[in-house]
C-alpha cells in the first residue's frame, strides 16, 4: 500500500507509516467488495490516534479515497460521533453524559465540579494540554449514573471524591503513554 502524505498540525507534514497503512488495509480487507464503508469508524479512529488525537480534513479525505466513498460520507460520520475530534484536544478527553438519567442522579453537579476543578468549560482544553472537557449525549450506562468517559474508559456512579481521584490518576500518569488496548484504535486490532 502506498504512503499517504497528510497535513496535521501547524502546517507540519506527516506520513502514515507502512505499518499503520497495513493495519488499515487489513481492516478494509475484512469486508467484501462494495461493503468497505463498514471499516470507516475504525479507520478514522486509527488515523486520529496516529495524529495525536486530532482528525484532520486531509486524513478524512484520504479515508474516503481508501474506502471508495465520497468525502461527505466520511465528514458526516466524523462529525456525528463524539469520539472524533476535528480540533486539538488534551491528552485526556473527559466526556460527561448530559442526558436525563445522569442529570437526575447528579450529572450536572459533576459537570459543574469538573468545570471548577479544571477551570475550563465544555469544549475547552486546560492550558497544560492535559484535559479537554466535553458534554455528550447518552453514554449508555444509565443504570450507573452519573457517568463520564475518559478517553475509552467509563467511570460510573460518580461523586466529587471519585472525580478527584480520577483527575489525580490522570495527572500522575501525565505524559506517560496510554496502553494501546485503552485507545480506540486498539479496540479494532
Amino acid at each position: 500500500m502506498e504512503r499517504a502524505r497528510i497535513v496535521i498540525r501547524e502546517g507540519k507534514r506527516s506520513e502514515f507509516t507502512p505499518q499503520v497503512l497495513d493495519r488499515v488495509k487489513a481492516l478494509i480487507d475484512r469486508y467484501p467488495e462494495g461493503k468497505q464503508k463498514s471499516a470507516l469508524v475504525p479507520v478514522l479512529l486509527i488515523f486520529q490516534e496516529e495524529q495525536g488525537g486530532f482528525l484532520s480534513v486531509e486524513s478524512m479525505d484520504y479515508a474516503a479515497d481508501l474506502l471508495k466513498l465520497n468525502p461527505i460520507e466520511v465528514y458526516e460520520v466524523a462529525t456525528f460521533y463524539s469520539m472524533f475530534h476535528p480540533e486539538n484536544t488534551g491528552r485526556y478527553i473527559i466526556e460527561v453524559c448530559r442526558t436525563g438519567p445522569c442529570a437526575m442522579c447528579g450529572g450536572e453537579e459533576i459537570l459543574s465540579y469538573l468545570q471548577q476543578k479544571l477551570e475550563i468549560g465544555p469544549g475547552e482544553t486546560t492550558p497544560d494540554g492535559l484535559f479537554t472537557l466535553k458534554t455528550v449525549e447518552c453514554l449508555g450506562a444509565c443504570g450507573n449514573a452519573p457517568v463520564l468517559q475518559v478517553n475509552t474508559r467509563f467511570h460510573e456512579n460518580l461523586t466529587c471524591e471519585k472525580v478527584d481521584q480520577l483527575l489525580e490518576r490522570c495527572r500522575t500518569a501525565g505524559e506517560s503513554s496510554i496502553p494501546f488496548e485503552e485507545t480506540w484504535a486498539g479496540k479494532f486490532c
